[in-house]
């Protein structure tokens, strides 16, 4: 797909790769499942970079707009999985 990722041109490089890496794993999540390990460390990361949740709300929801990929609804399975449970998102 050919999509443009929500990122803030304040952030610095590495802030931006961290973003683009967390909208990533959601993409994966999607399209062959993701462990869920492994969305929690990407969103962690991402929470450092967007803590407040207006913002968050705004960014994943522009996401969500261009992919059809809902982080929201991604990260609240991954929050409810065990540790070591893969996540696979319809």
């Amino acid at each position: 797909m050919e999509y443009q990722y929500p990122i803030d041109y304040n952030w610095s490089t590495d802030e931006i790769v961290d973003v683009i890496k967390f909208f990533e794993a959601v993409e994966k999540a999607y399209e062959k499942g993701i462990d869920r390990d492994e969305v929690m460390n990407v969103y962690r990361r991402f929470k450092e970079i967007v803590p407040s949740k207006a913002e968050e709300k705004t960014i994943c929801g522009e996401f969500e707009e261009m992919s059809g990929y809902s982080s929201y609804r991604t990260v609240k399975k991954a929050k409810e999985a065990s540790s070591g449970d893969k996540i696979k998102m319809k």
